[in-house]
């Protein structure tokens, strides 16, 4: 079950894709705003990171850090993440750990996939709470970012 407005977010330690270890802790004290996408390269999750990329000043402006995170390796991660210059972290849950505990796993995705992010989108403060949630079913679909927006202002 996908992780409530309120809760405490899990920490996780994943290595992103210059292969450094980075935890949700050490962003303790910034708001994190964490994405999970199914799988690099495609194209709705290309939208949604490049919209991410091109509003960076937005979020910056809303202290808040950026988080991008899928099943994909970090050798895959790292050739998307320069194709599009995307300037935050992209982590790898190639274990599937961390998609599990935030409730953002298909268990089948399309083509017979088992166990791949589900498109989802989560505010966390600066204390580590989670103060916006949501998991989408539809990985057509992408997180509501005017929501993002408004939960991190509202910090």
């Amino acid at each position: 079950m996908a992780l409530q407005v309120g809760e405490k977010a899990p920490d996780f330690k994943l290595f992103n894709s210059e292969k450094q270890e980075v935890s949700l802790s050490d962003f303790k004290g910034k708001n994190v705003v964490v994405l999970f996408f199914p799988l690099a390269f495609t194209g709705v999750c290309t939208a949604e990171l490049c919209e991410m990329r091109d509003n960076i000043a937005t979020y910056a402006k809303l202290n808040a850090e950026i988080l991008g995170i899928s099943v994909d390796s970090l050798f895959t991660l790292e050739k998307f993440k320069a194709e599009q210059k995307l300037p935050f972290n992209l982590l790898s849950d190639f274990n599937k750990d961390v998609s599990s505990a935030y409730g953002s796993l298909y268990e089948n995705f399309v083509l017979g996939m088992k166990g791949v992010s589900k498109r989802s989108a989560f505010v966390i403060d600066a204390e580590g709470t989670i103060q916006y949630a949501e998991v989408l079913e539809d990985a057509g679909k992408t997180p509501s970012f005017e929501a993002v927006q408004s939960a991190l202002a509202s910090l």
